[in-house]
């Protein structure tokens, strides 16, 4: 971990925070490296049920590639894991809320896009700027599963911001809140999700995501390949043993 991103846990949650206020907490290095580490950090220990990404300061959540630094070494097609990016360059099973305290642009739309929820301030505004400075934006196409053809066409080509209200409106965040209440309403969802079921929460997490590569069909049927394991595990037998009984359920994640 680095100074540029901070990793606390409170109970069941990871809050990893990207950590450059200064500089709109932009994409340098250090803020690359560290989220890396964050990342592998969350997935590898076991009391971790639900990461939330989140930014310091009201200003920005992260305003994309520090382009001094791009320019500075001449940077031209990013190789791959360049960037930490889930379900891509690394691979988290658990879920992931996105906490946007404001602007997030071009890399910083993708990191809220690549988490599994969005919570927003209601002052925050999300672009993807890449056609103003002639950058490229591969990591975009997962869009078209979370957006109105239009509404993405018109995004990626005017490069020009929306607000969360809108975004929202259009089914893209979750949540708006107060900025105040960021994190307090990203930890009730996180806190709401962990305490579930983790085996059935990382199998939906994985439904979802498969079924946006299917047909229906066939999204059926790796349903039935991904919740089997589910289906025979103790936690299986507990949840309605437990309901039974009128008590909370003691999950064991096997």
């Amino acid at each position: 971990m680095s100074d540029a991103i901070l990793f606390e846990m409170q109970d069941a949650v990871a809050i990893i925070t990207i950590n450059r206020p200064e500089r709109r907490n932009a994409i340098s290095a250090e803020v690359r490296e560290g989220l890396f580490a964050a990342w592998r950090r969350f997935e590898a220990d076991p009391a971790a049920k639900v990461a939330i990404l989140t930014a310091a300061g009201d200003k920005a959540f992260c305003a994309g590639m520090d382009l001094k630094e791009a320019s500075a070494t001449g940077l031209k097609v990013p190789p791959f894991g360049f960037i930490p990016v889930l379900g891509d360059s690394v691979q988290v099973s658990k879920p992931t809320i996105a906490a946007v305290n404001g602007l997030a642009v071009a890399g910083g739309w993708l990191f809220a896009q690549m988490c599994d929820l969005c919570i927003a301030a209601d002052h925050a505004m999300f672009a993807i700027a890449e056609a103003k400075v002639g950058r490229g934006t591969p990591w975009a196409a997962p869009l078209i599963h979370m957006l109105p053809q239009r509404i993405m066409m018109e995004l990626l080509l005017t490069g020009e911001p929306m607000s969360a209200r809108r975004l929202h409106e259009i089914g893209y965040i979750n949540h708006v809140v107060p900025s105040a209440q960021l994190l307090p309403k990203s930890l009730e969802l996180a806190e709401r999700i962990a305490a579930n079921a983790p085996l059935t929460v990382r199998a939906c997490r994985a439904l979802v995501y498969s079924s946006t590569e299917m047909g229906r069909t066939a999204a059926l049927r790796t349903g039935d390949r991904i919740f089997e394991p589910v289906y025979m595990s103790e936690d299986a037998q507990e949840g309605p043993r437990a309901f039974a009984e009128k008590r909370p359920p003691l999950w064991k994640g096997k």
